[in-house]
This record gives structure tokens, C-alpha cells and sequence, in this order.
């Protein structure tokens, strides 16, 4: 036998199997990284195969979040009445200047919440300013190595400032206010694609763990030739892309007014839409633009929690899924949802799917949910062949439900509980790769609590450096407010808010 085999065998444990949608005691053999076979109880194992005890756990596969932000997982908790605009001009002074260590600590911050709340693999568009740097994006990559979280990297990026994207924006801001946008320039788009080219060519990490991709961050934010020239650089490199796409109806406004025609249809027109490309949001699509999406192969990240928090609407995923688009489910970066909490996610997913129409059958389903959770994410990251789902050959991700946790108890079905009940303080064990990195709760080898020093650290020396930038963007806030909401409220061909506004409804 080879000296570096390392087989475990999972005994007791009730699986929960989400291609056959039941749940029932099941025994695990694991060979090093991958699933060698699933079975009754019983299942006949090698002498030297480790056993892991699963008794009163639940065992499901690692969820994987197809849509966060790294660089903002140490600003969970700021900001409160915020629309995605908000936000935006927020930016600059939640997160200017950061420093490699506090670029790995993010990192580590957002991949540590992710294992205590039962997610395995996620695709991380991190914003470095003013452009993505070979140092800066090796240092996110192992913040996520160091936790033993895989991820997909896509650096964020814009040509484009907020106050330009947005017609007449920077005209609506008193002159001061002005003078300091028309300082806020993003990095032009060839500089943006020589340094992603030379973090394509310089990558150090293992890409099954930690992999490429680009991400232009909104589609007017973004100039054509920037985004043609993404579209080249991920095909060269056999990369993915993620936009956030018609997220908010402000965005769907201007994509019209800039345009003249959908946001999607105008990505159409200059190739980006293809199977490697994931629209983050997509709200504001209408039918056309959904099956333009599936036409091309590409994928959706629904972030429902994200939707509601910015008051961006409601996607409309049950038609997605009816028309062959794929779709997985985000949690979004911790300053628009403030946690990384996929369970949360997925029962949002479910729940806004509720109040779209009164008939209950067009609702999202437990086990849809679930599907979404894992394979659908699994397929947004380009790893569908690999993870999602616990069978043979695949990679041995999976997370261990303690059955005694209040959500659990009584056990009248583990998949609706799962959905309906659980915040994920029942995840008791997660392994990735065949490696437990949490068992009882905690890190087998990864220094939590150093984490927290760092952390602390980190969050007081930003929250001096940046004191005056976010002053002068909390005194800018209201002037992008009140320019963005008029803009919201123009008409628009699909409604994806219970307000309507704008659309001539009462």
C-alpha cells in the first residue's frame, strides 16, 4: 500500500444525500482528499483506515458560497440605512490603504466565519486599491490557505469612479463635495490588465484550493475596452469572471440611459457573457436577459440576504431555475449582509421566494434550496466536477450537524430543519479535503484567537487612517442618496420591488 495513503472511515452518522433528496445512516470511506465510497452501515473499510465517530451527527456536503467580499469582513456591523449606492460611496473610508497583513487578515477573518458556519469553498471578488498587486492577491489567497478554505480570487475592479458611472451624479454634489470626487479616479483599465496578467503568471497557490479569476466589478463602472480586455485575459488564461449585474434599479436605470439597452444585453454585445462568467445579483433582469444568460452557459449568484439588507429587490430565481440558468447562493461581503452566514442565505433564498406569487408551487423547495447551496455554487466556482456533493471521486468536503443542537430537536425532517431552523450553531465538525480543520467547534490547527489579536489590530490602526476619508463621505452621503433615489424611482420594464416605485402604482 502507498506510504501516503491516508484512508478514514465515517461510521454512525445519519448522511443527508441531496441528488437522491433523502436523509439516512450512511458510512463514509475516505481516500486522502476524495470520497472512495458511501454505504450502509457497516461498510467494509482497510484494517488501517482511521474511524471517525459520527454518531447523532448529520453529515451534508460543505456548502459553497458563490459570492463574497474578503476586503469587507472587517467592517461587519457599519452602516445602517444603506442603499448599494450608500455603500459604495462608503468605500473609501471603510477600506483605504490597506497594508498586506491587513489584506491577509481580512481574508482570514472571512474564511474562519465561513468554516464556523458550515461553508467549504467560496468566490471571493476582494477589492485592492487602487489596483490588484501580485503581493496584495498572494496574501488574500493564503489568508484562505491558512484556514483551509478553498476559494476562488477575483480581484475587483473599476475604471470608472462612482460619482462618472452615474449620470449626473457628480454634477449633484455641491462644489466642494465635487472637488473631492473628482479625486476618487479608479486606476485606468490597462494598468488594471498588466497587473492581473502578472498575477496570473506569478500564482503560488494550489488551484484546487486557491485559483484565479477577474472580477470588473459593475458594468458602467467599467469602460468597453476594459471589459473586452477582461473577456480576452480570462479566456487566455482559461479563467472565470464575476460582475455584479443589474443589482440595484438604479443600475438597470442607467444601464438604459448609458446603453439604450439592458445591462446583460449590452455585456452580450461585447462577448463577456460566456459559460465562465457568474452575474452576481441580477435583480433587475427581464425574461430576455435570463435566457440570454442561459443561451451563453453562465451562471447566477443570488445574494437574498445582500438584496434585502440594500433594499435592492427581489431576483427573480424561481424563473431562472425554470429556464435552465444555473444559480447558487451568496452571502455577499460582510459589510452589505454582515455575516457570512450561508445557512442564513439559503433560508433567505427560500423565504423571498414566497412573496414573488401566491402559489405555493412556485416556491423554492427545501431541497432545491440545498441544491443551490452546494452543486449550484459548486458550478459558479468551476469546480462542479470536484465538489457539492458527497460521492465517489469527489473532493471530501462535508460538515457534521450536532443533532443535539436546540434546531434539531425534535428530528422531524433533517432537510427542512436544515433550511427552516438551523443558524449554524450546530456545526459541530467541518472537513475539507479530507482534512478535519474543525472539530468540536474548533480549529484543529488554526490559531483563532491570534486571529482575533490580529483583528483588533488591524481594525484600530484602519479606523484612524481612514477617519477623515469616511467623514468626508458620510457628509457626501446624502447628495448620492437623494440623486440615486430620483434615479430609482424612473420607470422601468420589470418590477422587483413590493414598492414599485416609479412604475405608476400607488
Amino acid at each position: 500500500m502507498n506510504p501516503q495513503r491516508r484512508l478514514q472511515i465515517i461510521r454512525h452518522g445519519l448522511l443527508l444525500d441531496v441528488d437522491t433528496e433523502t436523509t439516512a445512516p450512511a458510512d463514509i470511506l475516505i481516500d486522502g482528499e476524495r470520497f472512495l465510497e458511501i454505504g450502509p452501515p457497516g461498510l467494509a473499510a482497510p484494517g488501517d483506515a482511521q474511524e471517525i465517530d459520527a454518531g447523532d451527527r448529520l453529515i451534508m456536503p460543505g456548502l459553497v458560497n458563490s459570492h463574497t467580499h474578503g476586503h469587507g469582513s472587517l467592517g461587519k456591523g457599519i452602516g445602517d440605512r444603506w442603499t448599494l449606492e450608500l455603500l459604495l460611496n462608503a468605500g473609501p473610508g471603510i477600506r483605504a490603504d490597506q497594508s498586506l497583513e491587513y489584506k491577509r487578515t481580512s481574508a482570514r477573518l472571512n474564511a474562519a466565519e465561513m468554516v464556523l458556519k458550515g461553508c467549504t469553498a467560496a468566490y471571493d471578488m476582494y477589492f485592492e486599491a487602487p489596483t490588484a498587486s501580485i503581493e496584495g492577491i498572494s496574501a488574500i489567497g493564503q489568508g484562505y490557505a491558512d484556514v483551509g478554505v478553498r476559494a476562488v480570487v477575483a480581484p475587483m475592479m473599476a475604471d470608472i469612479s462612482l460619482y462618472d458611472a452615474i449620470p449626473g451624479l457628480m454634477d449633484a454634489l455641491p462644489e466642494a463635495h465635487r472637488k473631492a470626487a473628482e479625486q476618487l479616479k479608479a486606476a485606468p483599465f490597462d494598468k488594471h490588465i498588466e497587473n492581473c496578467r502578472a498575477v496570473l503568471d506569478n500564482w503560488a497557490h494550489d488551484r484546487d484550493r486557491v485559483r484565479p479569476a477577474l472580477g470588473p466589478t459593475i458594468p458602467h463602472h467599467c469602460t468597453d475596452d476594459f471589459i473586452t480586455a477582461c473577456r480576452d485575459l480570462a479566456a487566455e488564461y482559461d479563467v472565470g469572471v464575476q460582475m455584479h449585474l443589474a443589482e440595484s434599479k438604479t443600475q438597470a436605470v442607467v444601464g438604459m440611459k448609458r446603453y439604450g439597452r439592458t445591462l446583460a444585453q449590452h455585456l452580450d454585445t461585447l462577448g463577456l457573457i460566456t459559460p465562465g462568467f457568474t452575474g452576481a445579483h441580477c435583480i433587475w433582469l427581464d425574461e430576455d436577459d435570463i435566457k440570454l444568460m442561459r443561451d451563453r452557459g453562465a451562471s447566477v449568484a443570488h445574494n437574498p440576504g445582500s438584496n434585502l439588507r440594500l433594499g435592492n429587490g427581489v431576483a427573480p430565481a424561481r424563473r431562472m431555475l425554470e429556464l435552465g440558468v444555473n444559480v447558487g447562493v451568496g452571502s455577499d461581503g460582510s459589510v452589505s449582509a454582515d455575516h457570512q452566514n450561508m445557512f442564513e442565505a439559503m433560508r433567505m433564498a427560500a423565504f423571498v421566494s414566497h412573496i414573488v406569487t401566491p402559489d405555493p408551487e412556485t416556491w423554492l423547495g427545501t431541497w432545491e434550496v440545498l441544491r443551490l447551496g452546494t452543486q449550484g455554487g459548486a458550478r459558479v466556482l468551476g469546480m462542479d466536477d470536484r465538489i457539492g456533493r458527497i460521492a465517489p471521486g469527489y473532493l471530501a468536503d462535508l460538515v457534521m450537524l450536532d443533532l443535539a443542537s436546540i434546531s434539531f430537536v425534535p428530528l422531524n425532517d433533517a432537510a427542512n430543519q436544515i433550511i427552516n431552523c438551523e443558524d449554524s450553531s450546530a456545526v459541530h465538525s467541518v472537513m475539507i479535503g479530507g482534512r478535519m480543520v474543525l472539530d468540536g467547534r474548533r480549529f484543529t490547527d488554526f490559531d483563532y484567537d491570534g486571529l482575533r489579536r490580529d483583528v483588533e489590530a488591524a481594525v484600530t490602526e484602519a479606523r484612524e487612517r481612514n477617519a477623515p476619508a469616511r467623514e468626508r463621505q458620510e457628509a457626501m452621503a446624502k447628495f448620492v442618496s437623494s440623486h440615486c433615489v430620483g434615479l430609482a424611482c424612473e420607470g422601468y420594464h420589470v418590477h422587483r420591488r413590493i414598492d414599485r416605485a416609479g412604475n405608476g402604482d400607488p
